[in-house]
């Protein structure tokens, strides 16, 4: 009888710590199911409005051969690139043209949470396509948008404020109150752990250098007139305020693992003061999608409890009623148990070995690991460093020179008269973010972006141009501003 009564309490035992253990995972490593539907319509927004407001306007300029950077250039730069872009299959506008309108319909599929598995890889493919089409147009926002749609594919994201796919006789089932609270799997962990990593990496290298430990890199940052707009310049002329932001925001970083190791209020705070730097970033800098992309990412971290609010206010408006009785179709597929379960564990298998490649790939492009010097010059450009071990200590503008038969060469971005002195703002010498990003990204790229730029300024130059002469010119700052005098480099000539 005692025997008995003491197995009896070991099985017991190893329950409760099995059931805790358990619970440890689900609310660490667990997301909300309205969580992931945030997630979902926030990275369909995020590729809709990237598309519209800032690939479409450019796409004649940068991503056909009448523009900046024609195949026969990218050919030279990258093989590879050139080879399996799908919108290097023609220099057209209308193969653009086509293939961002089929981004968008995609996307959009991912937003209302229609297929939304197969919206996700086919939006990754596509994105990548365009990227690789034109590369010095990608910053690190993009390659995060990527690595998460690619992610999104292996998530349950369709759980919650979707359109309900149904067969026409089937009723419109509200959702299971049985369900459970949050979702735990291979992927939720994957996400939730490539966001925190990205964060670390960070921190690391925050600490690592001089400028960011001696308080003054934002306010160097505030200085780069390239990136600074919208609130940025008035925030600028406050060096307490730029001290202050240096460490709240190395502070933030450093309690990047509160946002799996906390739970409750704890996580809601960390998640809140990530999400108030990353849209403080929006507000005072122009740094593309990255910010929008990371909001949309942070909501996966919040618990139920926030939830709660937002499900009753869409429930309240009725509209997830109305959207699951919007698509019909008929019922999927029957799939053995067994099958499913071998599914899942190669999805997982493939989830946990590419984060790690990721991980691995990083620490080498941050430099935080020795390796070869070549191999990390390779990677230097794909790392979510982000201003970090230290931000540049130059910003930069071009000068595009018109040669004219008769009267005094004029500047091509100004119209006006040739003049290297800084501008009041470097920033309105790009006609367009794109263009801000291509001048940035292509320094240094080679001969071929350089030919290929002059000859699309000499294509559109007046008809008693010459020759056309782009100049780089930098501008050396520090915390305080800017330090001595503009320097020019010629960067190409070009016979008109």
């Amino acid at each position: 009888m005692t025997a008995a009564r003491s197995e009896r309490t070991t099985t017991g035992s190893d329950g409760t710590t099995l059931a805790a253990f358990r619970a440890l995972v689900r609310s660490r490593l667990g997301i909300d199911p309205r969580a992931l539907a945030a997630f979902r319509i926030g990275l369909g927004l995020v590729v809709l409005l990237d598309l519209f407001l800032l690939r479409a306007p450019g796409l004649a300029t940068f991503y056909t051969d009448d523009g900046v950077l024609p195949r026969s250039a990218l050919a030279e730069i990258s093989p590879t690139l050139e080879t399996w872009s799908l919108h290097a299959l023609s220099g057209s506008i209308w193969l653009q043209a086509i293939l961002l309108a089929t981004t968008a319909v995609v996307a959009a599929c991912l937003l209302v949470g229609y297929r939304h598995r197969l919206a996700a890889i086919l939006t990754a493919v596509l994105l990548a396509s365009l990227y690789a089409r034109n590369p010095y147009l990608v910053n690190g926002g993009d390659t995060i948008l990527l690595s998460l749609l690619v992610l999104a594919a292996a998530l349950p994201l369709s759980g919650r404020w979707t359109v309900r796919v149904r067969r026409p006789e089937a009723p419109s089932a509200a959702p299971d109150p049985r369900s459970p609270p949050r979702v735990v799997s291979a992927g939720t962990a994957v996400l939730l752990l490539h966001i925190v990593v990205i964060y670390a990496i960070n921190a690391i290298l925050k600490f690592r250098s001089d400028a960011w430990m001696a308080g003054v890199a934002v306010q160097r940052i505030f200085q780069l007139q390239e990136f600074v707009a919208y609130l940025g310049p008035t925030v600028a002329t406050s060096p307490l305020a730029l001290f202050a932001i240096n460490w709240l925001w190395i502070a933030v970083l450093s309690a990047s693992v509160l946002l799996v190791a906390a739970t409750g209020w704890l996580r809601i705070a960390t998640v809140l003061a990530f999400l108030g730097a990353h849209l403080s970033m929006a507000a005072t800098m122009q740094l593309g999608a990255f910010p929008f992309v990371m909001c949309s990412v942070l909501l996966v971290f919040l618990p139920p409890a926030i939830w709660e609010h937002a499900d009753s206010l869409v429930s309240g408006t009725g509209l997830e009623r109305r959207l699951r009785s919007v698509a019909t179709v008929s019922s999927p597929i029957g799939i053995s148990p067994r099958i499913r379960r071998g599914g899942r564990l190669a999805v997982a298998v493939l989830l946990v070995g590419g984060f790690l490649v990721v991980v691995s790939w990083q620490v080498v492009a941050a430099g935080i690991v020795d390796t070869d010097a070549g191999e990390e010059g390779r990677l230097a450009s794909a790392s979510w460093a982000f201003f970090a071990p230290d931000p540049p200590s130059s910003y930069g503008w071009y000068v595009v020179e018109a040669d004219r038969e008769s009267g005094p060469s004029t500047d091509l971005v100004t119209g006006r008269a040739v003049t290297f002195d800084r501008p009041p703002d470097a920033l309105d010498r790009y006609p367009s973010t794109l263009w801000k990003r291509y001048g940035t990204k292509g320094e240094g790229a080679g001969q071929p972006v350089l030919e290929s730029t002059a000859a699309y300024f000499c294509d559109r130059a007046p008809d008693d141009v010459k020759s056309v002469t782009i100049y780089r010119v930098e501008q050396p700052v520090n915390g305080d501003g800017p330090v001595g005098e503009p320097s020019p480099e010629k960067r190409i000539a070009r016979t008109c």
